[in-house]
């Protein structure tokens, strides 16, 4: 059954910092993922107020027929389990139960109680309204990452990297059906093409799917094709399809590794967010090579990255990362836990720097991303783990 917790609603666009607001930054030569959209409907006098992600905070007046997640909630199940790391949106078309149904966020908690770093074993549910569900828990130790995915056909999959005497362990990629229990057939487990899955993305084609899995613990990314029948996950094929990237052990943030995931489908490009290398890259044909070659082409770098993690595609064809902090930080208190937005690049030349915001004055907060469009709407999706909270911008376009 659904639990509601407090919720804390914020009102007005916010980043939080001792003595008051965070000025976002913007190139201003250059319009942002969803700011247009904001100027077309605030009108131009609020123009000079939003810009780039000060508009997610501003957000759009919704459809009052329609519920929408309130602005912020917490992570924290009954278990106590905290650092909330992976975020996913259910699709419409997956079969709902009590536990989750299409609109809800799942979170995937990293830490336990005891706030020890690969120790958490549960992913929450929460729904338009704010009500919170208990999806999973599983037995310790895990350490669930940001590898967090969810097919329409009603298939939830989450990676670990669990803790033993301070050590990261190689994991496995848990498979779930739609009430939270086990599939036949998982953990998936395998120590070279699985070790350390710590980021995840999909290509959901209904009863198979291709998952690329970011390894943070022998710095690769793996290609698996998952096929479905019944109760049951199968791995028809395993590839490594990328390698070369920095990777170790972190004080700040366990391990450190090739991260957030994003495929483009019209290129066929998928995008890797390396956080000890402290840069974006792009593996071109990724769905299709049979080899590693390298990491990729370095499609974006610079002072805007600060260990990046999350990676998602937005609407308008630009990236958008989490920032945790834990390679090359900010020195200015007003630019800690920053999401950033860029562009690919093209022809050859690197991304460029579009806008970015900062979710909370403390360092590393910043992990987990998502992102939604629908019926005329984005919605992003963000955890905080300071505040071991989701917070979840709507940009309903009326």
């Amino acid at each position: 059954m659904r639990n509601k917790l407090s919720q804390h609603r914020i009102g007005t666009p916010r980043s939080k910092v001792s003595g008051g607001m965070v000025a976002p930054e913007v190139d201003k030569n250059r319009g942002e993922v969803f700011g247009n959209r904001l100027q077309r409907s605030m009108g131009a006098s609020c123009l000079a107020a939003i810009i780039s992600f000060a508009a997610f905070e501003q957000g759009l007046a919704a459809d009052a027929t329609n519920p929408v997640i309130p602005r912020e909630t917490s992570t924290i199940p009954a278990n106590g389990d905290l650092n909330p790391y992976g975020v996913a949106f259910v699709p419409d078309g997956f079969p709902a139960t009590t536990a989750v149904a299409p609109g809800d966020v799942l979170v995937s908690n990293f830490n336990s109680k005891s706030n020890t770093q690969g120790t958490g074993i549960t992913i929450v549910s929460i729904s338009p309204d704010g009500t919170q569900s208990l999806f999973f828990q599983g037995t310790p130790p895990l350490g669930l990452t940001t590898a967090l995915n969810v097919l329409k056909r009603g298939v939830v999959i989450v990676g670990n990297v669990p803790n033993k005497a301070n050590v990261a362990q190689a994991g496995s990629l848990i498979v779930l059906d739609n009430k939270g229990s086990e599939l036949t057939g998982s953990p998936l487990v395998d120590p070279t093409f699985l070790d350390g899955p710590w980021d995840s993305t999909v290509i959901d084609k209904g009863d198979s799917a291709i998952v690329f899995v970011s390894c943070v613990l022998n710095g690769t990314v793996t290609r698996l094709e998952l096929t479905f029948s019944g109760n049951t996950v199968a791995v028809k094929s395993k590839v490594k399809i990328a390698e070369g990237y920095k990777f170790g052990p972190n004080k700040a943030a366990f391990v450190v590794g090739p991260t957030g995931l994003a495929y483009d489908s019209e290129s066929g490009t998928l995008y890797v967010a390396s956080t000890k290398d402290n840069e974006i890259f792009a593996v071109a044909d990724a769905a299709k090579i049979s080899t590693a070659n390298g990491p990729g082409t370095v499609i974006f770098s610079g002072t805007h990255l600060h260990g990046p993690l999350g990676l998602v595609l937005a609407p308008n064809g630009d990236l958008i990362s989490s920032q945790g902090d834990a390679i090359k930080p900010s020195k200015d208190p007003a630019q800690q836990s920053e999401i950033v937005e860029f562009t690919k690049g093209q022809g050859g030349q690197p991304g460029t720097f579009v806008s970015q915001f900062s979710i909370d004055s403390a360092a590393g907060s910043a992990f987990g991303i998502a992102i939604q469009r629908k019926k005329g709407a984005v919605t992003f999706a963000a955890v905080d783990d300071t505040m071991n909270a989701l917070t979840v911008y709507d940009l309903a376009e009326k």
